[in-house]
């Protein structure tokens, strides 16, 4: 291994490899290691199929440099950041992965991730828009953000400047969950600008990236990243964005994974306003406040309905415990700040049920989010 030295990893380690490697060999995107894994299962059985075999399913190039094996040398960085704590390789073989993104015509076939990686599968809305964003842009994202955290959902942006960064400033502010998904490695902060809002996000929500690790600011990379932000996304909302916009992008990406567009208007003289007036001559919803993009998605009625569910499994009787689920969390709580992890080490119930129970109690007044992604009990 690296530097002469022999290192062992852990079976789990060991398998996360197969995926980094042959998503590596180049040639070998999204569409054809999706086709491998069809014909042959998983990794494992991709590098240990004949040279005849391989020849049958992809370009005899790419064929033999699987059957040349895995140079486990050149994974040695990745593998060491994999097993430092919090970060992660969600692949398509794991629970985690979002089921969103199988979804979409081509789902990338593992992510790097950094955080939190129950949020990946948290009802999500993308806010996206110029990088070159006006002060009153980013401060409508900013509330936008803010605000629909308080209908649970989490907010998915690209770390950019600007509007995406406003956007994810909003979720931290309103003590919600964001995700960003990144265009480089996830050793990589671009911006550079961003490195403390990076750092605020993997502490508090997810930062992702299907790009290795090294991988530097490239612009043919955010396109393809930004398939994964509205992938992740039950729509996606354009606050600010000129008519070459990449926002543009995303939401041509989003009609097509059949995803809701919304755009907020603004003045006929602002070229930043061009690609949203473009984007609402197109069908996309145009948005003046929260409501519209409540009503839309039915907001209102997913939160009534969990409400009503909460209540009737309060009004269940439970045998084994005798209480129900809400009393059960803030028993546990005592008067200490928990993460979301510990409730449920403790309770016992899954990331789902404790992650609508907290939304719920924090709702009714009973508890506060805290920074960290911390929650304490109000007397």
């Amino acid at each position: 291994m690296a530097n002469g030295s022999e290192v062992h990893y852990d079976q789990t380690l060991v398998e996360k490899s197969l995926w980094i490697s042959l998503g590596n060999i180049r040639g070998v995107g999204p569409q054809t290691f999706c086709q491998l894994l069809n014909v042959f299962g998983s990794p494992s059985h991709i590098y240990a199929a004949s040279l005849k075999q391989l020849k049958e399913v992809v370009s005899d190039q790419i064929a033999c440099e699987i059957n040349q094996g895995v140079n486990h040398d050149a994974l040695a960085d990745s593998l060491h950041w994999l097993s430092l704590a919090s970060n992660h390789l969600v692949t398509l073989a794991d629970a985690e992965y979002p089921q969103a993104l199988l979804e979409i015509a081509d789902p990338p076939p593992f992510l790097y991730a950094k955080g939190n990686l129950a949020l990946l599968n948290q009802p999500s809305i993308a806010i996206v828009g110029s990088r070159n964003a006006s002060v009153q842009g980013e401060k409508n994202a900013e509330a936008f953000a803010h605000d629909l955290c308080g209908y649970g959902l989490c907010i998915v942006s690209g770390l950019a400047l600007g509007i995406d960064g406003a956007a994810h400033r909003g979720a931290l502010k309103a003590g919600g969950a964001t995700i960003a998904v990144v265009g480089t490695g996830l050793d990589i902060v671009y911006p550079a600008k961003h490195r403390d809002l990076a750092h605020q996000i993997v502490e508090r929500g997810l930062v992702v990236s299907e790009f290795a690790l090294g991988t530097p600011s490239k612009p043919q990379n955010f396109p393809k990243r930004n398939r994964i932000i509205s992938g992740l996304s039950l729509g996606c909302l354009v606050v600010e964005a000129n008519l070459q916009s990449g926002s543009q992008i995303t939401a041509r990406m989003a009609a097509e994974q059949g995803r809701e567009i919304f755009a907020i208007p603004g003045s006929i003289h602002s070229p930043m306003s061009k690609g949203c007036h473009q984007l609402i001559k197109q069908g996309a919803k145009l948005v003046d406040c929260l409501q519209d993009i409540a009503e839309e998605l039915k907001l209102n009625e997913k939160l009534n309905q969990l409400e009503n569910e909460t209540v009737a499994k309060a009004n269940r009787p439970d045998s084994s415990k005798e209480e129900n689920s809400s009393n059960l969390i803030v028993k546990i709580m005592g008067f200490e700040a928990m993460t979301l992890e510990q409730i449920v080490t403790i309770s016992g119930l899954t990331v789902s049920e404790v992650s609508s129970m907290l939304m719920l109690l924090e709702l009714e007044g009973k508890l506060a989010s805290l920074a960290g992604g911390q929650y304490q009990k109000i007397v």
